[in-house]
């Protein structure tokens, strides 16, 4: 993968984070530094995680399924994205009813948020990242771009309110980017 592909791919993944943090801003209503930075960093440490360990548990058996590698991570990609679009046309309304001051509640959105990020990091390893030296750089970029657009997310939320949420359609966003990724290395594969 390309280094484009690397920070497209991560904001794909930190969409969820992205549209989790604005209705926690919605929440809080006012900028409240700690449990801000206690978001952000658990989303970002988690969606940094998740892929490594992919990467780890895939790395083992990746030999086993070489050629057809290419297929699995289109697939996962594809099915990740398809299923981020189709949550995106869901219409959750603005109520949310949880704490996003507890630490509790915020280490269960990250690990919900960044389940995705353990299906890419099968990916990588099936795309022949071998080294953990390789790994370093993309979960490097992918828990940066999470915490970023979570901290972004909770100033949206902060600052909008519910009315920004539905015009920027992150999971849509998202969504696309993975299907596109996926494609791009299906295509890759199949015919380069």
């Amino acid at each position: 993968m390309t280094g484009l592909e690397i920070w497209l791919l991560a904001v794909g993944l930190a969409m969820d984070c992205f549209a989790v943090s604005i209705a926690s801003g919605i929440i809080l209503k006012r900028v409240r530094l700690r449990p801000m930075l206690v978001m952000s960093i658990s989303f970002g440490f988690f969606q940094a995680l998740m892929p490594l360990l992919g990467w780890i548990g895939a790395s083992f058996f990746s030999h086993l399924i070489e050629s057809i590698d290419h297929w699995i991570a289109f697939s996962i990609l594809a099915f990740l994205g398809g299923r981020m679009i189709m949550e995106s046309f869901k219409d959750e309304g603005c109520k949310h009813e949880y704490n996003p001051t507890s630490l509790k509640v915020v280490l269960a959105l990250a690990v919900a948020t960044s389940i995705d990020a353990l299906a890419v990091g099968v990916s990588f390893a099936l795309l022949g990242i071998k080294q953990f030296s390789a790994i370093l750089s993309p979960i490097g970029i992918i828990g940066f771009v999470s915490f970023a657009l979570s901290m972004v997310g909770l100033m949206f939320g902060i600052r909008f309110g519910c009315g920004i949420a539905r015009k920027l359609r992150a999971e849509l966003w998202g969504g696309i980017i993975l299907v596109i990724i996926g494609t791009k290395i299906l295509i890759e594969h199949l015919f380069f």
